[in-house]
């Protein structure tokens, strides 16, 4: 939303420059801001009003405040030191105030001059700099600082009206140059061309572009920052649903072979051999994806499940009616221990009908083939040639799949496992193997709340499996305070034995692998926060928890490991043997978050369960339970009982509903970039947008942009819609969009 040429103008440029080229520098490598349009999109982050200080209980360790406050107290210190030993060496302490809390500033050496003279009890400034912890006490160690007098000419403009703009600002760029930089370029907004049609606009009744730019910038009351508010998140929602609206419209342009199953062809005799019958919701979520395979045009369909809600056997039977239709389906899954697993559990379901070409096989039935990077160069060739000969009416594998050389002799249907693992350039990749644009199926078992799936996901349609199959069992989950009550550790040891006792099989997962090439295992690189001593250590590891578990509380069980790094046919021989309940505990890294499907295991530890996401705790704990015997999953963590950590794992535990846990992990990790920036380290396109709180402005955004785009699908009507989708939509973002 760069909007016009003295929008697009640089900040620096060699013949003219709009600020000063060491800002504009510092702009353009720490906060991604090039052109004037850059500067007047960085929004500020809140608003001070004078002599307020952000509330010190907030104040975030180790990272860079801004606060407005009052100076309290000023004491000049001499000392002596290794560079001036005869006690000439200077510390200047300020203490300032916001009237209910006091924070400290230090300065040392020659920096004590001009804040001794400047920072004199009762003057107001902004300070910024990074928060520390020194004697127990919370401090700014030579913090930047601005005067807030009003009595030059500049300070009077910058900080006109009572509410001080606090903008996103880096230690290399202090909020109030951000601030200065912003009035400087602020007169252009008026050239904002505005992107929302006049109805749209009018009807909703929101402030013009170029108004709403002013006022968010420089508010006079707190009615202008909610108005200019209003208006922008419209802009970013509306902007980004109509390029959404636009792929659905390019999409549905497109032609594919329609695939109908044959009413006695092998998806009739599947079915006939299910012992269990589908759950109303598989049989309503297959529906929806039977009609979209008998269209003329590709499916472009997410499946959401819980984990445990039966979505293999509904992307099962969606790739059995594409092969009845004479085509071939292909999953693709993120890691070969999950291919590998998927291959087994599918192959197991089909039985006969899985064997296509070998004796045994029924009339139906047709190849599964498995393909992943590590196979041996005997079952890949064969493997190959089962594809391009169409021999194999199923392939599973991982991103080997998508390689330059594999060949398909129809491929019809793209399943995605777990999609956020996959990179949109492969699954690009793997769409470019039909002879048409094959359907698409992406399923996901981390629960996505709706204005994410509307916004992340815009343009697939979203189906939705959130019944559990008859026979899954409930799963208890609790915090195990290690630090504060080491006995609730040693009894959770206790439950693992137990479990084993009555003849089931427990997980228990650590943060890294613990070798010696493993990253973490560095302290320098191993995350630290004075939050708690819990924090300074390096996370748990497999290699050293596994031993000591071994060796300890698990002594006489069979213990083993699985992590990323094994051989791909260590894992898979560690896994058949978990499987076939040869080993008691399996202690192993994340690689078992998803599609590991073991029903006799019932218990779960997840050790360091502070360092992984709700989203992922979520998973790791569906792993349990997934036979007729209730599952325990036990959250050992070492992080005090009022730390935010803690209160997201008593979150985890108070609930089973992953839509709510999701709603939790978004608020709490707030959103990255939903086109996909993230994925390459750019900042968020969404400034002002929060998909949680604005769920009922992205709904209507997303009718509206369907309307237009209906009405008008090239927006030659839109000059200035054009144009902010032309901004929104740089090389990348157009990429990831066109890959869907």
């Amino acid at each position: 939303m760069d909007l016009v040429p003295a929008l697009e103008e640089p900040l620096k440029q060699p013949l003219k420059s709009v600020l000063g080229p060491a800002t504009a520098k510092v702009m353009a490598e720490h906060l991604g801001l090039r052109t004037v349009g850059d500067l007047l999109h960085h929004y500020p982050r809140r608003y001070e009003e004078r002599g307020q200080l952000t509330h010190l209980a907030d104040l975030p360790m180790d990272e860079h405040v801004t606060v407005v406050a009052q100076v309290a107290d000023a004491r000049l210190h001499t000392f002596a030191s290794a560079k001036a030993p005869r006690g000439k060496g200077q510390r200047l302490e300020v203490t300032i105030t916001d009237g209910s809390g006091r924070l400290q500033l230090v300065f040392f050496g020659n920096g004590v001059h001009k804040p001794h003279k400047e920072l004199l009890p009762g003057t107001r400034a902004m300070f910024a700099g990074k928060v520390s912890v020194f004697n127990r006490r919370l401090q700014l160690a030579h913090p930047a600082y601005e005067l807030l007098r009003g009595d030059s000419d500049e300070t009077v403009e910058s900080w006109a009206g009572a509410l001080i703009p606090i903008y996103p600002a880096t230690a290399k760029l202090e909020s109030w140059k951000i601030g200065k930089a912003v009035q400087t370029v602020l007169p252009t907004a008026q050239e904002a061309l505005d992107p929302l049609p006049q109805s749209l606009r009018e009807g909703r009744a929101l402030l013009p572009l170029p108004e709403a730019i002013l006022k968010i910038h420089r508010p006079h009351t707190k009615a202008d920052i909610a108005d200019a508010r209003a208006r922008l998140k419209w802009d970013e929602a509306f902007v980004l649903q109509v390029a959404l609206a636009r792929r659905r419209h390019a999409d549905a342009q497109l032609p594919a072979a329609p695939r109908r199953p044959k009413p006695d062809g092998l998806l009739a005799a599947f079915d006939d051999r299910l012992p269990f019958t589908l759950t109303e919701g598989q049989q309503k979520v297959s529906k929806e994806i039977f009609d979209d395979l008998a269209t003329e045009h590709p499916m472009h369909r997410l499946l959401q499940g819980e984990v445990g809600s039966g979505k293999t056997m509904v992307a099962l039977r969606a790739m059995l009616a594409v092969v009845d239709a004479g085509g071939q389906a292909a999953m693709l899954a993120p890691t070969e221990v999950l291919a590998q697993q998927h291959h087994r559990s599918i192959t197991e379901m089909m039985g006969e009908l899985a064997e296509g070409g070998m004796l045994g096989g029924t009339e139906h039935a047709t190849k599964v083939v498995l393909l992943t990077g590590s196979m041996g160069a005997a079952a890949r060739r064969q493997a190959l040639l089962d594809l391009v000969t169409g021999e194999a009416g199923i392939v599973i594998g991982t991103h080997a799949l998508i390689e330059d050389k594999i060949q398909f002799h129809d491929l019809g249907l793209v399943v995605v496992d777990e999609q956020h693992r996959f990179g949109v350039e492969q699954r690009d990749a793997l769409r470019g193997k039909g002879k048409q644009p094959p359907h698409l199926l992406v399923m996901t078992a981390t629960p996505i709340p709706r204005t994410v799936a509307m916004t992340v996901f815009g343009d697939l349609e979203t189906s939705v499996l959130d019944q559990l199959p008859a026979g899954r069992s409930p799963i208890a989950s609790h915090v195990v305070p290690a630090a504060d009550k080491p006995h609730f550790l040693a009894r959770a040891w206790e439950r693992i034995r137990e479990e084993v006792a009555n003849g089931h099989q427990a997980y228990v997962v650590c943060p890294r692998i613990g070798d010696d090439i493993d990253e973490a295992a560095d302290p320098k690189k191993a995350k630290k926060s004075p939050e708690d001593e819990a924090e300074k250590r390096p996370p748990l590891a497999v290699l050293d928890v596994a031993d000591q578990l071994a060796k300890g509380p698990l002594q006489s069980l069979k213990v083993e490991v699985l992590h990323g790094r094994m051989h791909p046919d260590d894992k898979d021989a560690v896994m058949r043997r978990f499987a076939a309940g040869e080993t008691d505990v399996l202690v192993a890294t994340t690689v078992i978050e998803v599609g590991v499907n073991v029903p006799n295991a019932t218990a779960m530890v997840i050790m360091d369960a502070d360092r992984f996401g709700v989203s992922q705790l979520h998973q790791l704990r569906g792993r349990v339970g997934r036979g007729s015997a209730p599952g325990l999953c036990l959250l050992v963590s070492e992080m005090p009982e009022a730390s935010a950590a803690r209160q997201r794992l008593n979150a985890v535990a108070s609930t089973l509903d992953g839509f709510e846990l999701s709603r939790i992990d978004l608020e709490q990790r707030r959103e990255g970039d939903v086109l996909g920036q993230a994925q390459s380290g750019a900042r968020t396109s969404l400034r002002v947008l929060a998909v949680i709180e604005d769920e009922e402005v992205i709904a209507e955004a997303r009718e509206e942009a369907a309307a237009v785009v209906a009405a008008d699908p090239e927006l030659q009507q839109l000059p200035g819609l054009r144009t902010a989708l032309d901004a929104l939509l740089d090389e990348e973002r157009e990429q990831y969009l066109e890959k869907g």
